[in-house]
């Protein structure tokens, strides 16, 4: 998504126990600032670092990533029909002459998915979409094709709000305006 947008960028993989509780606002911020820290150890120079983390909220639930086929097709099937929320957690560290400057901020957007019948969600399962995602669905795919409607942010819905990104590094002097 930076590079829709124009921002160069370098995507580093962190590899960060996400084990935490709490209410998903403190979920999603916490590890996306552990993800920016843990990156924030392998850089060497001056950088800004972008670290987001992802999760799906129904009934008093986080639904992350699917163990495997029954389990995405438990979290769809709770989905089918209803609203859900979808937190996004992103930090931002920026580093320059040693001096680190750390922002985060949370967003959450409502997704409502249509009526879905069992032979539908097999089917989505079978395209392998779902077991890297939060809830076990990416909007931003085949998963378009589950979801009625979003209310709020789309590109929270997708892992990283730009628009609140793009606002927050202006903030913090970083230019991403043309």
């Amino acid at each position: 998504m930076l590079g829709q947008v124009g921002i160069p960028h370098e995507v580093i993989i962190s590899d960060v126990d996400e084990t935490i509780d709490g209410p998903p606002e403190v979920q999603v911020r916490e590890l996306a600032l552990r993800k920016a820290n843990a990156v924030r150890g392998i850089v060497r120079d001056d950088a800004i670092i972008i670290a987001a983390d992802t999760l799906v909220y129904i009934d008093g639930s986080v639904l992350g990533k699917p163990d495997g086929p029954d389990d995405a097709f438990e979290m769809l099937k709770t989905l089918q029909g209803r609203g859900h929320t979808v937190y996004t957690g992103v930090a931002i560290l920026r580093i320059s002459d040693g001096v680190i400057e750390e922002k985060s901020f949370v967003e959450a957007t409502q997704v409502y998915f249509r009526e879905l019948t069992d032979a539908e969600i097999w089917a989505y399962i079978g395209t392998g979409e779902s077991f890297d995602k939060a809830g076990a669905y990416g909007v931003q795919e085949k998963g378009a094709l589950l979801v009625e409607r979003v209310e709020g942010d789309y590109f929270c819905v997708v892992g990283l709000p730009m628009a609140k990104l793009a606002v927050v590094l202006n903030e913090m002097g970083v230019r991403v305006w043309l």
